[in-house]
């Protein structure tokens, strides 16, 4: 029993400083948005997904830039039309560190980070408004590691479209559900090798 419970504290406190190894400059980030909700005031049962893959690379510590495509179909309820998202661009990604001011260590294998995107994209609805331009979006999000290179993770954000078509502004708040998978590169290893 004591093996048991040893074995489960190292686990635990091996997890614990994942969080900061993956999150180091010169490692990949590459992961998807799976799920996604949105907040309104429609009535009525629907659907939506979205998907959101996306690659970035840890420019330094806690920092990464790279790359997204978001691609989404919606129905919103009973005799909605069809709604139709997509978009490219850039994104970029601010992990906190536990030892900043207000940052709340939630878990000890976990890390709070901030997301922006920007690039071209679009909203369609069928027979209804469309705008095609400016795809932006920033929010919040945690990233839970339930393994040393996996993090499962949740974002709440705030994403518009704005340029041309018979809507000017197209804008939701969305809750997301997704994974990233954190690879080291030579560099990334080089750099935790060195602070052992």
């Amino acid at each position: 029993m004591k093996k048991l419970i040893f074995t489960g504290i190292l686990a635990v406190a091996g997890l614990s400083g994942t969080a900061n190894a993956q999150i180091q400059e010169g490692n990949w980030m590459v992961g998807s948005s799976l799920l996604s909700s949105n907040f309104g005031l429609n009535t009525g049962a629907g659907y939506d997904i979205t998907l959101q893959p996306r690659a970035a690379y840890f420019i330094k510590d806690n920092v990464a830039l790279g790359g997204y495509v978001t691609l989404g179909l919606a129905k919103p309820g009973a005799g909605a039309s069809t709604q139709f998202t997509y978009g490219v661009g850039a994104l970029g990604r601010y992990f906190l560190s536990p030892g900043e001011k207000g940052v709340d260590n939630l878990l000890n294998h976990g890390r709070w980070f901030l997301e922006g995107n920007l690039g071209v994209g679009g909203f369609n609805v069928e027979n209804g408004i469309s705008t095609t331009g400016l795809d932006f979006g920033v929010g919040p999000g945690y990233s839970y590691f339930i393994t040393p290179n996996i993090g499962v993770e949740g974002l709440v954000k705030y994403n518009g479209v704005t340029g041309f078509g018979n809507e000017g502004l197209t804008s939701r708040i969305s809750f997301n559900v997704g994974f990233s998978i954190y690879l080291p590169s030579s560099k990334g290893r080089e750099v935790a090798n060195d602070l052992k």
